[in-house]
């Protein structure tokens, strides 16, 4: 046999032998890539951090026991592209899932969601207190950005933050998620509930902005809803009159880190805020108002009301003239408190 023909032969063979190998391998692979570790086996919490590599992740599922090795599935990942698409997050993961299956699920992004409430009238600080509190997102990012110029500015927002902005419901968020995701579903969330009323806050008279800084005042004021346009109708009744609206709840904004004793010199510190001070709507929400206190400025009762006082059981009492507001803050104010005329 001529030399030619015997190398022929082996260059075959090897051929052959290499596409089996080859054959071998990938069906090897793949009867990996859908069998699970074992059987069955009980959910464990993987955390993907921001910026992790696609072999530290795999490396980490093999130490969990979720994957059997991590070989195969580091190069399917590579070959199939799956590795750049590894999201970050919390994933709830078990060894009784086929590696193919966590590697989607890793790709999707399918995270562990927390729901979290945010309430009506939270300030921009008490959301940001409650987000970092569920462990979701760091409350100093979240507050610097929401109290950024430029990113209310981006929404379109004519005000100096977000305030106002940050619709309070109820939400589903990942740990660890980015401030500004976060913002961004609350900015939607409010815009979506506001514009079905839309006509309404055009035929208003009001901007946008002024609606949405009384609705603050009204959240703040009274949590009963019945009590919202009533209490409505009294500072659009003031404002109409040009009398100061004299709300507690601004006066308390403007003060920096309030220690929860309003004075009597506090209700004389000139703020942008303090409405004892100075005439028409503060300079901005102090608070983020709920569908039913945007209402309110829109469907106030009509009233000629121009005073009210809490009756220390959660409602207040309205008053049309001075004298008889006199008489129901000496009613329902304990001895010794502050005998004066306000709308709060």
């Amino acid at each position: 046999m001529s030399i030619s023909i015997r190398a022929k032969r082996t260059t075959f063979f090897a051929f052959a032998f290499l596409l089996l190998a080859g054959v071998l391998l990938s069906a090897g692979v793949a009867q990996y890539l859908v069998q699970p570790a074992r059987k069955m086996g009980p959910d464990q919490i993987f955390i993907v951090h921001k910026g992790a590599t696609l072999r530290g992740v795999i490396r980490d599922l093999e130490k969990k026991g979720i994957i059997a090795n991590k070989t195969p599935l580091l190069l399917w990942s590579r070959l199939s592209g799956h590795g750049t698409k590894i999201k970050a997050g919390e994933y709830r993961l078990n060894g009784g899932m086929a590696p193919l299956g966590v590697l989607n699920i890793l790709s999707k992004g399918s995270i562990i969601t927390h729901p979290v409430t945010i309430p009506e009238g939270f300030t921009i600080k008490q959301i940001a207190e409650e987000l970092d509190k569920k462990g979701l997102t760091d409350k100093k990012k979240f507050s610097a950005l929401a109290e950024d110029p430029d990113v209310a500015r981006s929404y379109g927002i004519s005000g100096s933050s977000l305030e106002g902005y940050l619709y309070p419901d109820t939400y589903r968020f990942g740990r660890d998620q980015s401030a500004i995701s976060i913002i961004d579903v609350m900015v939607k969330r409010f815009f979506e509930v506001t514009s079905l009323l839309q006509k309404k806050i055009g035929e208003s008279g009001m901007t946008f902005h002024q609606i949405v800084t009384l609705a603050s005042l009204i959240e703040k004021e009274t949590g009963q809803r019945g009590e919202r346009p009533v209490i409505a109708s009294v500072f659009l009744n003031r404002l109409k009159k040009g009398m100061r609206l004299e709300s507690d709840p601004t006066v308390i904004y403007g003060i920096r880190d309030f220690n929860g004793n309003l004075t009597r010199k506090d209700l004389s510190q000139s703020t942008p805020y303090n409405t004892y001070v100075i005439r028409g709507l503060p300079l901005g929400p102090i608070a983020n108002p709920g569908e039913e206190a945007i209402k309110a400025v829109l469907y106030p009762a009509d009233t000629k009301y121009l005073y009210f006082v809490s009756k220390n059981n959660g409602s207040h009492h309205f008053s049309k003239t001075l004298q008889e507001h006199n008489r129901a803050v000496r009613i329902y104010q304990k001895k010794g408190r502050r005998n004066r005329t306000k709308t709060s």
